[in-house]
C-alpha cells in the first residue's frame, strides 16, 4: 500500500529520520508512538506530501485514498451547517445530486430524449453510490461524536475549536479512505465519543495509522505498534501493551549482548596493549586491532525517560472528612447540572469524575474548589489545604520568571535538584529550565503549571484535565506522582489508563445527582456493561410477546405508574407496527425506483424519490421515539 525506503528528513541541522524503512499494508491498524519531538506528526506530513524527504522515497499507488486528521484543521472555518460540512465528504454524490436537480429543472420545460437519458445515467450512478443514504450516514456519525439533531443544523462557526475538530473527523470518516492517518484523534473527545470512535475504527476495513497518548484507545484499536526513536522506525506485532512487554524483553537481550561485547572488547584491548610493543607479537596485535575496528558494535540501551525522583510533602494532614456536599444545585439556562446533590470526600480518596462533555464535570470541580456559584452547602473539613489545576490556571504563571525561578518561588522547601528533576519529567531538560515563561507555547505552559501543582503544600488536589498536552511518557510520570501522593484528590480526565491506575472511586453525574462507584475504572466499565446488558434484557422483556415476566422479580408499581407503563407499552406497540409498515413501503419504493419506466420518467421519479426520503426520515424518528419510550418504561419499572 505504502512503502517507505531509506527515508531521511532533516529539519535544519537535525536529522529527524535517518534511512528509515517502513511498509504499511492494506487493513493494518497501527499505532505510531514515541516521545514528543521524535517526528511522529512529521512522518504523517511526509506521507501526505506536506513535507518532502531529504533523501529516500515514499511510494504508493495513485488509487490510494488518504484521510488525514491533524490539529491544523482547528483553523477550518465555514458558515455552513455542520451537517453540510460533514457531507462535503461525498464529493461525487453531491455533484450528481446537483446535476440531477438541474436536469429535473430543465425537464419542466424541455422533454428532450438526451436529457432523460442523462438523468437516467446519473440516477443509476447516484443510487449505486448510496446517494439516498448519505445524509443518514452523516447524521449517524455526527451523533456518535456527540452532536444532537439540533446541533447538526447549526453553522460550524458557532462551535468551539474542539467541537469543530469533531466535525472534521466526521467528514474524514465519511470519506471512507483506504488509509486513515489520525494525529491525536481523542484530544477533543469525551469518554462516550472516544468509546464510539474505538468501535468504529475496530470495524473499519481500511488501514489506520494513529498517533495518540491514550493507551486504552491504542490497546483497543491497533494490532501493530511502530516506535519512532533515534530516526528509525521499529515495528512490534501487537498493541501498545504488547509493545511495552516486548520492548522490555528486547532491551534485556540487547543489554546482555552489549555487556558481553564490552567484556570481550576490554579483553582484546588488554591483549593488544600487552603485546603490541613486542616485535614477535606485533602482527597478531595489528590483526586484533583491525578485527575490533570492523566489529559491529551493539548500542547501549537508552532509558525512555526519568521516573519521579522527588518526595511529595505537605505541612499537615487533613482530618478524616475533606469535603461535604449537601443539597447542592447548579443550573445554566436550558441546562440543569445538579439538583439537591449530596456527596462526601474522605481522607485518602482518589476520585475520578467521569462523563460526557456538557454534563457538568468541570462545573462540579469549580464548586468543590470554591470558584463557582451554587445553591446548597459545601463544607471543607479540618486542616484541608487545596490546589486547583485547570487550563485557565496558566494565567497565574509569572511571565517574566524562568521555569526554575517559578517553581523555586512556589515550592521553597524543594531543592534545585528536585525541581530540575521534576521539570525534566515534564520534558524541560538542561538549559530549558532558564527559559522565560512568556516564550513557552500553550502546551509547555500547561506542563509548568502541572509541575507547580505537584509541588504545592496541599493535602487535597483538584485536577481538571491534567493530561492535556502530555505525551505517554509524561502521563506515566503524572501517574507515578499521583500514586505516590499521600493526600486526597479528585481528577477529571479522558485518559482512561491514568484513571484506572490512580483512582479508587469513580464519580459520575446521572439524573442531576452525583453517584459513586467504589472501585477502579476497569471495574466501573465492567459494571456499566453489565448494567447495559440488564437494561437490554428488561427492555426486551417489555416489548417481546414471547417473554413471560417472572413474578418474583416484578417491582410493585403505584396505580398511576401502572397506568402510565401500560400506556407507554401501547405506544411502543403502535410504533413497532408503524415501523413494520414503513419498512415494507421503503422496500416497495426501492423496487419502483429501479424500474426503467420510473427512472426514465423524471416527474414520476422525483415524486417517488421525495416519498422515499420522507419514509427514511420517519423510520429514524420512530426508532428514536421507541428508544426514548423504552428507557422511560425501564425507569418506571
Amino acid at each position: 500500500m505504502i512503502s517507505i525506503n531509506n527515508l531521511t528528513f532533516e529539519f535544519g541541522a537535525r536529522a529527524i529520520y535517518d534511512e528509515a524503512d517502513w511498509h504499511i499494508k492494506p487493513g493494518e491498524k497501527i499505532g505510531l508512538i514515541g516521545a514528543n519531538g521524535t517526528g511522529k506528526s512529521t512522518l504523517l506530513k511526509l506521507i501526505v506530501g506536506e513535507y518532502t524527504p531529504t533523501s529516500g522515497s515514499i511510494s504508493m499507488s495513485k488509487e490510494v485514498k488518504i484521510g488525514y486528521l491533524n490539529q491544523d484543521l482547528l483553523s477550518y472555518h465555514s458558515e455552513n451547517t455542520i451537517l453540510h460540512v460533514a457531507m462535503e465528504a461525498f464529493e461525487r454524490q453531491n455533484q450528481l445530486h446537483d446535476e440531477i436537480e438541474e436536469i429535473l429543472h430543465k425537464l419542466e420545460t424541455d422533454y428532450e430524449d438526451k436529457l432523460i437519458q442523462d438523468l437516467s445515467k446519473k440516477q443509476e450512478e447516484f443510487q449505486a453510490l448510496d446517494g439516498y443514504t448519505i445524509q443518514y450516514k452523516a447524521e449517524e456519525i455526527l451523533a456518535g461524536l456527540g452532536f444532537t439533531a439540533q446541533d447538526s443544523q447549526r453553522p460550524l462557526a458557532e462551535f468551539s475549536g474542539g467541537w469543530r475538530m469533531r466535525v472534521m473527523l466526521a467528514k474524514i470518516l465519511l470519506q471512507e479512505p483506504d488509509l486513515l492517518l489520525l494525529d491525536e484523534p481523542t484530544n477533543h473527545l469525551d469518554l462516550p465519543s472516544i468509546k464510539w470512535l474505538e468501535t468504529y475504527l475496530q470495524n473499519f476495513s481500511g488501514a489506520i495509522v494513529i498517533v495518540s497518548h491514550d493507551r486504552f484507545f491504542l490497546d483497543r484499536v491497533i494490532r501493530k505498534t511502530v516506535e519512532v526513536k533515534r530516526g528509525k522506525l521499529t515495528p512490534y506485532t501487537g498493541n501498545y501493551s504488547f509493545y511495552v512487554e516486548e520492548k522490555e524483553l528486547r532491551e534485556e537481550i540487547q543489554r546482555n549482548e552489549f555487556n558481553n561485547q564490552q567484556r570481550y572488547i576490554k579483553q582484546e584491548e588488554a591483549l593488544i596493549n600487552r603485546f603490541r610493543a613486542k616485535a614477535s607479537k606485533a602482527k597478531m596485535a595489528q590483526s586484533r586491532i583491525k578485527a575490533l575496528d570492523k566489529m559491529e558494535r551493539v548500542n547501549a540501551v537508552e532509558g525512555d525517560g526519568p521516573s519521579v525522583n522527588f518526595r511529595f510533602r505537605f505541612g499537615k494532614a487533613s482530618g478524616r472528612t475533606v469535603i461535604n456536599l449537601r443539597d447542592v444545585s447548579k443550573a445554566y439556562p436550558n441546562n440543569s447540572i445538579l439538583k439537591n446533590a449530596n456527596a462526601d470526600i474522605e481522607k485518602g480518596d482518589k476520585i475520578a469524575l467521569i462523563g460526557a462533555n456538557g454534563k457538568g464535570k468541570s462545573t462540579l470541580l469549580r464548586i468543590i474548589a470554591g470558584t463557582e456559584s451554587y445553591t446548597g452547602t459545601v463544607t471543607r473539613g479540618h486542616n484541608v489545604t487545596q490546589t486547583f489545576f485547570a487550563q485557565h490556571q496558566l494565567e497565574s504563571l509569572h511571565l517574566e520568571n524562568n521555569l526554575l525561578d517559578e517553581l523555586r518561588a512556589f515550592a521553597p522547601t524543594y531543592t534545585d535538584t528536585e525541581i530540575r528533576g521534576l521539570l525534566g519529567c515534564f520534558l524541560f531538560a538542561g538549559d530549558d529550565v532558564f527559559k522565560k515563561i512568556r516564550v513557552l507555547s500553550g502546551g509547555e505552559k500547561s506542563r509548568v503549571a502541572l509541575a507547580k501543582t505537584l509541588t504545592s503544600d496541599a493535602n487535597f488536589l483538584v485536577l481538571d484535565e491534567p493530561t492535556n498536552h502530555l505525551d505517554i511518557q509524561s502521563v506515566n510520570i503524572l501517574i507515578q506522582a499521583l500514586q505516590q501522593y499521600e493526600g486526597t484528590f479528585i481528577v477529571v480526565s479522558h485518559d482512561r489508563f491514568l484513571l484506572d491506575e490512580v483512582a479508587n472511586k469513580i464519580w459520575f453525574i446521572e439524573d442531576e445527582q452525583l453517584k459513586e462507584y467504589p472501585g477502579t475504572y476497569k471495574e466501573y466499565e465492567e459494571w456499566q456493561e453489565k448494567r447495559k446488558t440488564d437494561v437490554g434484557l428488561k427492555v426486551a422483556a417489555t416489548t417481546s410477546p414471547k417473554t413471560e415476566a417472572k413474578p418474583e422479580k416484578v417491582v410493585k408499581l403505584s396505580n398511576e405508574q401502572d397506568k402510565l407503563v401500560k400506556k407507554l407499552k401501547k405506544d411502543i406497540e403502535e410504533i413497532e407496527n408503524q415501523l413494520a409498515e414503513l419498512e415494507e413501503e421503503k422496500l416497495e419504493l426501492e423496487k419502483e425506483m429501479s424500474l426503467e419506466s420510473i427512472y426514465s420518467d423524471a416527474i414520476k421519479f422525483q415524486s417517488i424519490n421525495q416519498r422515499y426520503e420522507q419514509v427514511q426520515k420517519t423510520i429514524q424518528q420512530n426508532k428514536k421515539q421507541w428508544e426514548a419510550i423504552a428507557t422511560q418504561i425501564l425507569e418506571l419499572e
